[in-house]
């Protein structure tokens, strides 16, 4: 076997060897690790992993190739892709690039060969933080030191979201959704386009007055990366517009929703991202099997007395999964019901949020 060429160092000093695939630099972000036996186009492709390297702990990645119909979004922002075994030789007839070719296209470091169960329990147990993508001769004791001295990025979501409006429109639509661009995975726009809702897509500093110029039946707002209190104008436009619209939030959304209510939210230890995390619907009882990817979540504690109460628990940590407001029509989910983890367990909220629009006309409207 050929000797290492890149290693990985963590702010602890630790280090973990490999070698180099995909673009061939340097990058310093923060590491967390991913569950998932599936879908690694879809996680490169998902703007709430923006600046943030990613550790497969599914040992083999690559061997279905990359499929250009099945991107979340138009951009891969990742900092890094970290596997054991990276395939290059695809066995689907659909693909049309291999994995290495993809992270060259789009200029990011890839490292295989690490010890990722080791790395994934690493994590786990002292917690996601920052890590130096590099080359096998970089020392240690300076990378620790650019490290410690690096802040990272805090305008994530400013950078994933569109810059001007655009449209997703459906056959017979029923309703239109303005949809607000956190960082917004492809597959959401197609489940409201599957539930007759045409939906306008506006950057995320869209003002509240701007949104109902728009008319519309009912507000979405996406998942996307980073700490929720860095989008303040998100918060605000949601804080003027609850009440006024049924809305309907998932991931970063639902964090976004729960600070516009006045409730308050923390960073999880190494965050939840896989799809095989069982959350409770507290009105069913039912349980889900969820996809999920956040690092943050809302504070239990700080919920009561916001007009919200909560809707679902996660049943490995108990953090909150869900909250609503019926009053206002407001409902959001911490995990993704369009990545189908189930496949069909979560699917019903996007028929709630259809239900909530529709009660809403009939209120004001006297029905259609």
């Amino acid at each position: 076997m050929s000797e290492f060429n890149k290693k990985l160092i963590l702010e602890d000093g630790s280090e973990y060897k490999g070698f180099g695939f995909g673009a061939d630099r340097e990058s310093v972000c923060e590491i967390v690790f991913n569950t998932s036996m599936a879908g690694y186009q879809e996680i490169i492709s998902d703007p709430s992993y923006t600046d943030q390297a990613v550790v497969m702990s599914y040992p083999l990645i690559g061997n279905y190739g990359i499929t250009d119909e099945d991107f979340e979004s138009k951009m891969v922002n990742l900092g890094g892709l970290i596997v054991r075994e990276v395939n290059e030789n695809p066995s689907n007839f659909r693909f049309t690039r291999t994995l290495t070719e993809l992270l060259q296209d789009y200029d990011v470091p890839g490292i295989y060969g690490v010890d990722t169960r080791k790395l994934v329990r690493s994590i786990r147990d002292n917690g996601s933080g920052k890590v130096l993508i590099t080359d096998i001769s970089t020392d240690t004791e300076s990378a620790v030191k650019r490290l410690k001295e690096t802040q990272l990025r805090r305008d994530a979501v400013s950078r994933c979201s569109c810059k001007k409006r655009w449209y997703a429109r459906t056959t017979n639509p029923r309703f239109n959704v303005v949809a607000i661009d956190c960082g917004m995975k492809m597959n959401i726009v197609r489940e409201l386009n599957a539930h007759g809702c045409n939906v306008t897509v506006v950057p995320y500093n869209t003002s509240p007055e701007e949104i109902m110029k728009m008319n519309p039946d009912g507000l979405f707002i996406s998942n996307g990366p980073g700490d929720p209190e860095d989008v303040p104008e998100v918060i605000a436009t949601l804080r003027s517009l609850r009440g006024r619209l049924p809305m309907f939030g998932i991931c970063l959304g639902h964090q976004l929703i729960a600070l516009s209510y006045g409730a308050k939210t923390y960073k999880l230890k190494f965050g939840h991202r896989g799809g095989n995390h069982p959350v409770k619907d507290l009105s069913t009882g039912k349980i889900e099997i969820t996809s999920q990817n956040h690092s943050y979540a809302v504070d239990e504690a700080s919920v009561p007395g916001t007009g919200l109460k909560v809707s679902h628990i996660n049943l490995l940590d108990n953090t909150v999964e869900g909250l609503c407001s019926e009053a206002d029509k407001v409902f959001s989910v911490q995990y993704h019901p369009e990545s189908a983890p189930g496949p069909q367990d979560s699917t019903y909220l996007f028929d709630r949020f259809i239900e909530n629009m529709t009660g809403n006309i009939h209120s004001e409207n006297g029905g259609r």
